[in-house]
């Protein structure tokens, strides 16, 4: 018997070591590789604003709001191709068509309608030293747009912007993109600056 232990020991190991199992993996994502933070200033002539912007994005006129022609030449995606993402930048005036309160119930109305989605909306209110105040949305969930903004002088500009990934809405998976892009957008809010009307 005491011989038979070892031998069948040995006979158990090396039987294990000869199958070729699969063995299942833990499910992931994939990994991204995310770009170094640099900025660049957008500053186009008849824009009735400036800002700054990741130099891994590009700016793109927006000729088209829903299958018909922008409201007017001031609204601006700023593209990510590396993300697949958008940022869209919708500008409007205050005053004869567009009130202040106009403006911002829209504004609340195109973040709301998200709610379906949504686990919760965080709004955080916005003010920086160059005389821009407003909100910004946080929706949690796999909501279409996760990250959203509106900023205003209060008197002759309004800006609305969303974050967009041409994607599934899978909150997990885009987490790490959605943050990394959010810290561009706030970079942005606190570079805006009003050009005079």
């Amino acid at each position: 018997m005491k011989r038979l232990l070892p031998l069948l020991t040995f006979a158990f190991i090396f039987a294990a070591c000869q199958q070729r199992g699969h063995t299942p993996k833990p499910r992931g994502y994939f990994q991204i590789d995310l770009p170094e933070k640099h900025y660049q200033l957008f500053n186009e002539p008849g824009y009735p604003y400036t800002f700054e912007y990741p130099t891994y994005a590009r700016i793109v006129k927006d000729t088209l709001f829903f299958d018909e022609k922008a409201e007017n030449p001031w609204w601006i995606n700023i593209e990510i191709p590396q993300f697949d993402g958008k940022i869209y930048l919708s500008y409007k005036q205050v005053g004869k068509n567009n009130s202040l309160d106009k403006l911002v119930n829209d504004a609340f109305k195109l973040t709301y309608k998200h709610t379906y989605k949504a686990e919760s909306i965080e709004e955080e209110a916005i003010t920086t030293p160059n005389g821009v105040s407003g909100l910004f949305y946080e929706v949690a969930g796999n909501a279409a747009s996760a990250k959203q903004f509106f900023v205003t002088d209060s008197s002759n500009h309004f800006l609305r912007g969303a974050l967009y990934f041409y994607a599934q809405p899978n909150a997990d998976s885009l987490a790490p993109v959605t943050r990394f892009v959010e810290e561009d957008m706030r970079h942005l809010v606190n570079t805006l600056k009003w050009r005079p009307n």
